[in-house]
């Protein structure tokens, strides 16, 4: 009796296992950035959470000076209560002109916020990894309109600080003044400008440089491999496959910039292997609209929720990130880093080592 009981409940987290593969990479809705979203399963917790796990881009991942493998605070606790003081605009390199708080402390908004009217998305453990700012005691000091700065009404009751209408944020792991490490985090956070809108925005991204002289076709030039034709499919996609000399056929974004996955996330249980300081190094891409993907099959292409609330792009159920080493479209500098980090090829696998 007890080994029917056993066999039966063995079967039964089988079939859990095969319905919610079956719903990850199924095709679900035609377009739209809701089709297969992905839940990850269990506590979502990283698979490794040493340093030296194949974070970060040869020397410049993990941070000892952080605090605790895994904690992602810097030993500091998150808090909710820290004022803001008067606000400041800070340069910050790659980001560009950033509004700061009283201790230079980066602020940061959410895109699944409204500044129309202010609303916050950001609760519980996102409200931990992102502390609302508080509004009271709030100044601006020179380059900040005192007028751009308001506050909004938390479930909770609380008062947290708007500018431009957007609600204020600080970041978690950002424990040094000057530091932005939430910049593009899960492609829904940014650094705010003076005016509330998105620091990196205004500073302009690069355009990528001229593609070098020689026959049609013939790649962008400097080894990166790109032909016209792949310039051509991507115009107007925010998903499409590009042709790299060595690596072959490969996912890259609306931008032309190469997609990556981890060996150490987990497709079935879904579960991340990058966390914190990775982070810093591997950006999680964005979801993107079905009906603007090319050369890959829709049903390969889904979200899954990350641990902090934002969305991430799967491709056949894995997450896949941009890597910060690749400062032009076309560059492949992440394939096999430390031997865990690979492009994405258009049937959705990995592509291999040797290459």
């Amino acid at each position: 009796m007890n080994n029917k009981r056993r066999g039966a409940a063995a079967a039964g987290s089988v079939m859990a296992v095969l319905v919610l593969a079956a719903g990850c990479g199924s095709g679900g809705t035609a377009s739209g950035r809701s089709g297969n979203a992905v839940q990850p399963v269990g506590d979502s917790k990283a698979i490794g959470n040493g340093y030296g796990s194949g974070y970060g881009s040869g020397g410049s991942g993990a941070d000892p000076a952080a605090g605790a493998a895994g904690s992602g605070y810097g030993g500091v606790e998150p808090s909710t209560s820290v004022r803001a003081g008067q606000l400041a605009v800070r340069d910050i390199a790659n980001v560009g002109n950033v509004v700061t708080d009283s201790a230079g402390l980066t602020l940061y908004r959410f895109d699944k916020d409204t500044a129309k009217p202010p609303t916050s998305n950001c609760s519980g453990d996102c409200a931990t990894a992102w502390p609302p700012v508080p509004a009271a005691d709030a100044s601006a000091a020179q380059g900040i309109d005192a007028s751009q700065l308001g506050e909004v009404t938390r479930a909770d009751g609380s008062k947290q600080l708007t500018l431009g209408g957007w609600p204020v944020y600080r970041y978690a792991k950002d424990t040094q003044a000057g530091e932005a490490k939430g910049e593009g985090v899960g492609g829904t956070w940014h650094a705010l400008a003076a005016d509330g809108k998105k620091a990196v925005d205004q500073k302009g991204a690069q355009k990528p440089e001229t593609p070098a002289t020689g026959a049609m076709g013939s790649g962008m030039g400097s080894g990166m491999g790109y032909g016209m034709g792949d310039m051509n499919a991507r115009a107007g996609t925010e998903l499409s496959v590009a042709t790299d000399a060595k690596l072959g056929k490969i996912l890259v974004d609306g931008q032309g910039r190469t997609l990556y996955r981890f060996n150490k996330d987990s497709a079935w249980p879904m579960k991340f292997g990058c966390l914190d300081a990775c982070l810093d190094t591997w950006k999680p891409a964005a979801p993107v609209d079905k009906t603007k993907v090319s050369g890959i099959a829709a049903g390969l292409v889904g979200s899954v929720k990350r641990p902090d609330g934002s969305q991430q792009l799967t491709i056949d159920c894995w997450p896949v990130y941009l890597f910060t080493g690749d400062t032009q479209p076309g560059q492949t500098n992440g394939h096999n880093k430390q031997g865990l980090w690979f492009a994405v090829d258009d049937a959705g696998k990995k592509v291999p080592a040797d290459r």
